[in-house]
């Protein structure tokens, strides 16, 4: 799911870069930063997550991550 978000992350961020070249105004590339920023943490708190649940579990196997379910 964090990596589903992350690519559309990268689409809205491509466009809005094409459309701050094509239209001659750098708001969209404001725009893209702010966006690099966000999935940058959005990737350090799914790392943040995995080496939480290694430590505590001892693995990363598919069947013990359906533990996380609430």
């Amino acid at each position: 799911m964090i990596m589903s978000i992350e690519l559309m992350l990268l689409a809205v961020n491509f466009d809005f870069i094409l459309f701050s070249i094509y239209l001659g105004d750098r708001m969209g590339q404001m725009f893209s930063l702010f966006i690099l920023t966000v999935a940058a943490a959005e990737s350090a708190i799914g790392l943040a997550i995995l080496v939480a649940f290694y430590r505590s579990r001892g693995t990363l196997s598919v069947e013990s991550l359906s533990l996380l379910r609430g």
